[in-house]
């Protein structure tokens, strides 16, 4: 299996022709909606990172209330189009952030770090760039959700070329995580996401459409949270 999975940024490359396909409405639409809501009230005036910015859709709601918002991707073929965007980006990895030490008030990464083997060494590079008191929003999959139980059933394509098993993908329990965070930073809250959609099609379906949205934004805060097939840590970094 090692020799089928696929380098991460040759991945993203080729899913970033094709990426905002269909991420305006719907399922995708949804889940960014759901994170941009997490992330906006704490970005106003501050400095602001994110890690793993893809094509820009959620730094571009975010950049117009920061201080400065910066973003950072491997996929050069997805910064291509967050610089058409206007946004301040680079190329880089989540493992080794070109930024001096407490650079950013907040720094927030979705549905990346599940992709990421070397997860200590990314969580101290996040920690590092993080300023004294400063806020992290970092988003990881969930083993105790019904996404995951869909995805052990079923592994579909996740780009025109590649299959989800052709890229390293981790499932990382939340106990799993508390153990793999830096000292320096502080579990304040979980937040789920997608706790109640058993399959992005029911998107398509009007009226199941608008119950299941429903739900989903009163399970992010909800004590179902915990079965979010996305759970995001909010993090606080201990100041001096």
């Amino acid at each position: 299996m090692a020799d089928r999975i696929k380098d991460t940024e040759q991945y993203y490359d080729e899913f970033a022709e094709w990426y905002e396909r269909e991420r305006h409405e719907g399922y995708h639409a949804l889940l960014d909606a759901l994170e941009v809501d997490l992330v906006r009230p704490r970005a106003a005036g501050q400095d602001v990172l994110d890690v793993g910015c893809g094509t820009g859709l959620t730094l571009r709601h975010i950049a117009p209330i920061a201080r400065r918002a910066v973003g950072v991707d491997i996929s050069d073929g997805m910064l291509e189009r967050a610089r058409a965007r206007g946004l301040d980006v680079f190329q880089a990895s989540a493992t080794e952030l070109p930024f001096e030490d407490e650079s950013f008030d907040l720094v927030y990464s979705f549905k990346v770090l599940p992709h990421v083997r070397e997860l200590e060494r990314a969580l101290d590079e996040l920690a590092r760039v993080t300023r004294p008191g400063g806020a992290l929003l970092l988003e990881f999959y969930n083993p105790l959700s019904l996404r995951y139980l869909v995805k052990r059933l079923k592994r579909g394509k996740i780009s025109d070329t590649t299959t989800e098993a052709e890229v390293y993908t981790r499932f990382d329990s939340l106990r799993s995580l508390k153990r793999r965070l830096p000292p320096q930073l502080r579990l304040t809250g979980i937040r789920g996401i997608r706790v109640f959609t058993p399959v992005a099609a029911v998107y398509q379906i009007p009226l199941v459409k608008n119950l299941v949205e429903r739900l989903e934004w009163w399970g992010r805060d909800s004590m179902f949270r915990h079965f979010g097939g996305f759970l995001v840590l909010e993090l606080r970094k201990d100041g001096r």
